[in-house]
């Protein structure tokens, strides 16, 4: 099992076919209560909801009230919830979908907390519909195609230094200045002393598979389908 299981966050509902199918076979879901009413309309029902338990719907807070796990503090996000009841379940092999869109501040928010999870001892990826983030430190290597975009943002690395990529690196002060590289070669290399966060983008955009992006509880691509748009989506899987 690649994954212990995945967080359902409270941004827009993922189409792309990776993200899907990945949520579809999670052994173990959790839906921050955003999230609930719409995976539940798609005939799915989570292991926990988390949150305070305001953004469910008066119906399924009270069908699902077994399974809402309502945390009030007001200190951290839902979707930092989930992560901690995770890591509190001994669950450490998380995927995180369904973060991005909607509000834009929230989406900043999402991103930049996948270093302190990583620094929780979470073994954490982010699947958008375009893309993979992972929190990364010192020195990883990844799978991928010749031409897969690849965006680079530090945190705390210093040293930063790359190999299989068309731009060179440095030790970038801005998100932005580690954006749009280019992967060379199968497979790239940062080499650092610190924590940056890498995105790796999906080779085709999500229209070009858009007629497997069914509901998932429906059909889904198949391993070979993956790999076609994202040669590297095992080295996300906590392929260290």
């Amino acid at each position: 099992m690649l994954f212990d299981a995945v967080v359902l966050a409270n941004g827009e509902y993922p189409t792309n076919p990776l993200p899907l199918k990945i949520l579809a076979e999670a052994p173990y879901v959790v839906c921050c209560d955003g999230a609930a009413d719409e995976y539940i309309r798609r005939g799915n029902v989570p292991d926990v909801i988390i949150g305070d338990g305001d953004s469910i719907s008066e119906d399924n807070r009270n069908r699902y009230s077994h399974l809402l796990h309502r945390i009030s503090e007001q200190e951290t996000n839902d979707q930092t919830k989930a992560v901690r009841f995770l890591l509190s379940q001994g669950k450490r092999h998380i995927a995180i979908t369904g973060a991005t869109g909607k509000r834009e501040d929230h989406t900043l928010g999402n991103i930049s907390l996948l270093i302190d999870y990583m620094r929780a001892e979470a073994d954490v990826r982010m699947f958008t519909d375009y893309g993979v983030f992972i929190p990364c430190r010192d020195v990883r290597t990844f799978s991928c195609s010749p031409g897969q975009q690849v965006s680079i943002i530090n945190f705390t690395a210093r040293g930063l230094h790359g190999k299989g990529l068309v731009y060179p690196l440095s030790d970038f002060t801005n998100w932005w200045q580690g954006t749009l590289n280019e992967c060379t070669e199968a497979e790239f290399t940062i080499e650092a002393e610190g924590e940056y966060l890498v995105f790796i983008s999906f080779q085709q955009p999500p229209q070009r598979l858009s007629a497997k992006a069914r509901r998932f509880s429906g059909e889904t691509p198949g391993i070979e389908g993956i790999e076609l748009y994202y040669p590297g989506w095992r080295d996300a899987s906590f392929g260290e």
